[in-house]
């Protein structure tokens, strides 16, 4: 069962948590005159997500498809949702279209955005920030609703657990256990911290978001440019080495 959460004015967390994986899911549907979707899930995950998106639109009027890299999380279930919405287009970083997307789901040709280029779908604009390896794949790039200043943050502040869909506590601490475990396991290396990594965090931070939604974990509510520094700075220090 999804649990559905308005995080922001028609912005809606979709979210199943995996006790399997004890981890969180998260999509994020933002209703407007152009229906965006963020994330899709993988595709057993599809049933699901369509079920709770039907609960807020007619899934058939989806119009944008966005995510920050290719993945099945991100974008696993994009054929099966250009199947039930006809005019559904991906929306990625340029890089992600010509590397992989297309080729993926060459349906509907996705849109590939450039640093700073925004776009609008109706009410809500969009602003995509390119961020290389942030959290991770060379064609990464982030959505920040510049209309509900809201943030659409993939992986970062990634947080185990079943948690509560929103808040105003820090959520650091949750995000450095996280990435503890995640380094003494087998999936160690989950995200690379590069040369620009921290220039990378500090200019998605002076986005200055008010509400920082995360894939996996709570969606943070406040002052969004001291988490992600806050984040930044844990990072650092647990992987800078």
């Amino acid at each position: 069962m999804m649990n559905i959460y308005e995080i922001a004015e028609d912005s809606f967390r979709i979210n199943a948590y995996i006790p399997e994986f004890g981890l969180g899911f998260s999509q994020f549907l933002i209703r407007d005159e152009e229906p965006l979707l963020i994330h899709t899930g993988p595709r057993a995950m599809f049933p699901l997500v369509h079920e709770a998106v039907a609960s807020l639109i007619d899934p058939s009027t989806l119009r944008w498809i966005g995510f920050s890299h290719f993945e099945a999380d991100e974008c696993g279930s994009l054929n099966e949702w250009q199947e039930v919405a006809p005019m559904a287009t991906p929306v990625c970083s340029l890089v992600g279209k010509l590397v992989s997307v297309d080729d993926f789901a060459p349906k509907n040709p996705a849109k590939g955005m450039t640093d700073g280029e925004e776009f609008s779908i109706g009410k809500h604009t969009f602003r995509f920030l390119q961020t290389p390896h942030v959290p991770h794949c060379w064609e990464a790039g982030l959505f920040h609703d510049i209309t509900t200043n809201t943030l659409y943050c993939s992986d970062l502040l990634h947080q185990n657990g079943d948690v509560e869909p929103l808040t105003a506590d820090s959520v650091t601490e949750r995000a450095r256990q996280t990435m503890m475990e995640m380094e003494a396991g087998p999936l160690a290396g989950y995200l690379p911290y590069a040369v620009g990594t921290d220039a990378t965090l500090k200019r998605i931070a002076g986005e200055k978001p008010a509400t920082v939604a995360t894939m996996h974990g709570s969606v943070f509510t406040g002052d969004g440019e001291k988490a992600i520094l806050e984040y930044a700075a844990m990072l650092k220090e647990v992987l800078g080495a």
